[in-house]
């Protein structure tokens, strides 16, 4: 990869215009920001309009909905598919919950031109509620990455990355791998296992997993059901996919607390609902 590379930041959205807005701030006002802010509305007519606001350059692009759930899938292969047809070479995923850290557009661009067969991740800091930092030196402050993912030091990378600790909030790829690897696997519908899957394809393509110091997002807070009940459904289905392709069964640990709440009973490997459950 010769030369400055072109950076698009694709964001899936359904709503969540608010998280969405604050997002787009954050991107404007990084050190480098991106080439290319694309957005894929997820059945939102309304998303053309939130990203008026900020003057980044901006594409949007839709996706038809499904009757099972978001096509989350679908809308993530379509986002960065028309990016890289855009002329972008640097593509990050970059979920619309997340604010861009200052260094963020920055530390994947010089990671993936660094070694552009390696997918990188960027340490995720959870912000409590009511905590909304849209400054360099308040991020700073706030860093307190997941501890249940890699979080390298600024100025550190690490390679060989878990393929199971993939996650789509904060990511980047080379266009060129990403069309070797093919994108995630669009039968996977609504919340969970996407990710799991596209970390194991990874692996499976003969690509690298990697995590950079240098890409920090902020995860802005929003409510959640721990297990996420009211995802169940879809979580039965896709799991049932999951173990289709890999031979396992994902998320166990969500599924032994559904278990324990007497939502699921164990079937073989994996699970059933014990009552007919939401999609």
């Amino acid at each position: 990869m010769s030369g400055a590379p072109r950076v698009a930041v694709v964001t899936t959205a359904h709503g969540r215009h608010e998280h969405l807005r604050r997002q787009r701030r954050s991107l404007a006002v990084g050190a480098r920001p991106p080439d290319l802010h694309l957005v894929v509305a997820m059945d939102d007519p309304d998303l053309a309009r939130v990203v008026a606001e900020e003057p980044l350059p901006t594409m949007v692009v839709t996706v038809d909905s499904d009757g099972r759930g978001l096509p989350l899938a679908r809308a993530r292969n379509t986002g960065m598919a028309r990016a890289a047809a855009e002329g972008c070479d640097v593509l990050v995923g970059l979920d619309v919950d997340c604010l861009a850290g200052p260094h963020l557009v920055t530390g994947y661009a010089d990671a993936v031109r660094a070694d552009p067969r390696t997918v990188w991740s960027g340490p995720v800091t959870y912000l409590p509620a009511g905590v909304l930092p849209l400054d360099a030196e308040a991020m700073v402050a706030l860093d307190a990455p997941h501890p249940a993912r890699p979080a390298p030091a600024a100025g550190e990378r690490s390679a060989g990355g878990d393929p199971d600790l993939f996650w789509s909030l904060s990511y980047a790829v080379s266009a060129s791998a990403w069309r070797e690897l093919g994108g995630y696997h669009e039968e996977y519908v609504g919340y969970g296992c996407e990710d799991t899957d596209l970390g194991r394809t990874v692996v499976a393509r003969g690509l690298g997993l990697g995590w950079t110091g240098d890409a920090r997002a902020y995860h802005q807070h929003h409510p959640v059901s721990d297990p996420p009940v009211e995802h169940l459904g879809a979580l039965l289905r896709n799991a049932r996919t999951f173990h289709g392709r890999w031979g396992e069964w994902p998320a166990r640990g969500w599924f032994e607390a559904f278990e324990a709440l007497g939502l699921v009973r164990r079937v073989g490997e994996g699970w059933e609902a014990v009552t007919r459950a939401p999609v």
